[in-house]
């Protein structure tokens, strides 16, 4: 039992690394500094979101003992998976860039060199991690670590802010100095970044990497329905820092280290490393997960043999897969793109690929053929069809606005 209770709390926590990437962090901060928390309501609609496909597919794979998307193609055929794929691919791989890009800067602010010099080797730590770790050592050790962003929620409580002024912002409304159109880029941003496709894909792979079966149903919606919320707390936390610090003096963040000045006021040198140490974490294990759901989508696409419980010479093509989308991470990070702007870009062409992804999810989620007497229910059907109106409203929306925005300006 006591086994058994420790691999819950493990799960919940790696919910809360893969929650927290690089896109939330740099779009909350964004957010925090220009709109206060006025758009905080996004992030809890993220989050309710993400929890509703994230126990369909954990559901999948528990009753199944399938991964999602090879059901996918197996009951929607090869052209709309194939749809599927490309859109959830492209994004992911965009991702990937982004978190190795994000681990590498938030060593420079640990190291001060150059995230250039980092990048090689971040993406080499992962393709190592990958390759030699075991899946539940490598998901536990990233979630522990990540947890250290609580440093943030500390932050907010030692800078002493006004609480009935910061309960206040909390209340949709457009900055006299912002547009309605940049202010509702942000909202599909922060919409795109808490509902990134590889979330749903790595959580499903996961739970068959873990060998669930239907006695494991309780430990996936235990994970879904605490993890993923706790993560979502501390995206509002970093708003709320940036917003009571950032957002009085003018401050617009435009770099990773701003991240880290609410810290370094509430806490000095001692709370800006805890909150480093959480970043690093956060990123590497969004990188992990985002390179595994690059291997796992196209193997299973492909119907190739996939798994990290499968060693690397009985599944030779899906771990190719992984080092070739790290090849790219690196390849675009190399050059002068800004990171930052790639994490941005990302949370955007994410809300973009969002229908076709959770619309499988629902379908396969109805199919007694694979579900058996575990099918949705009316709750949960009534629930996912209210969010793929919304999916689709934010994916048609999310182009132009980053147009008309000039990405937000």
């Amino acid at each position: 039992m006591k086994s058994r209770l420790l691999t819950i709390a493990l799960g919940v926590l790696t919910a809360i690394g893969g929650f927290l990437d690089a896109g939330d962090l740099v779009t909350n901060a964004v957010v925090g500094s220009r709109f206060g928390l006025s758009l905080a309501w996004v992030v809890m609609v993220g989050v309710v979101g993400i929890c509703v496909f994230a126990h369909m597919s954990g559901k999948v794979a528990a009753v199944s003992g399938r991964a999602t998307f090879e059901i996918i193609r197996e009951r929607l055929g090869p052209t709309t998976a194939g749809l599927n794929l490309v859109a959830s691919l492209a994004v992911t791989v965009l991702t990937l860039v982004a978190e190795v890009g994000g681990i590498a800067l938030a060593l420079q602010l640990a190291s001060s060199v150059d995230h250039r010099l980092w990048v090689p080797v971040a993406a080499l730590a992962v393709w190592l991690v990958l390759w030699r770790v075991k899946f539940n050592v490598m998901e536990n050790v990233t979630g522990l670590m990540g947890l250290a962003l609580v440093g943030f929620a500390v932050a907010v409580f030692l800078l002493g802010p006004d609480w009935g002024e910061l309960g206040t912002q909390l209340v949709p409304n457009v900055p006299a100095q912002e547009s309605p159109a940049v202010y509702w880029y942000f909202a599909v941003a922060l919409f795109g970044a808490a509902m990134t496709p590889y979330e749903v894909f790595f959580f499903s792979s996961g739970g068959v990497e873990d060998s669930w079966t239907v006695k494991d149903l309780a430990t996936s919606r235990l994970n879904v329905l605490v993890g993923f919320p706790l993560g979502g707390l501390l995206s509002i936390a970093i708003a709320a820092c940036a917003a009571i610090v950032l957002l009085p003096a003018g401050i617009q963040v435009d770099s990773m280290s701003q991240l880290t000045l609410p810290a370094a006021e509430a806490g000095g040198t001692l709370l800006v490393a805890v909150v480093i140490v959480g970043m690093v974490a956060a990123t590497f294990g969004a990188a992990l997960e985002t390179a595994l759901s690059t291997g796992y989508t196209i193997s299973q696409y492909l119907g190739w043999s996939w798994g990290k419980f499968r060693r690397p010479a009985r599944a030779p093509r899906f771990h190719l897969a992984m080092i070739l989308a790290l090849v790219v991470a690196v390849g675009v990070l190399m050059t002068n793109v800004d990171p930052i702007a790639v994490t941005e870009y990302s949370v955007v062409f994410s809300a973009v690929a969002l229908p076709l992804t959770y619309l499988p999810i629902l379908v396969v989620a109805n199919d007694p053929e694979y579900m058996g007497e575990h099918v949705n229910g009316r709750a949960m059907n009534l629930l996912g069809t209210v969010y793929l109106v919304i999916l689709v409203v934010a994916a048609v929306s999310a182009i132009p606005l980053m147009i008309v925005t000039e990405a937000g300006g």
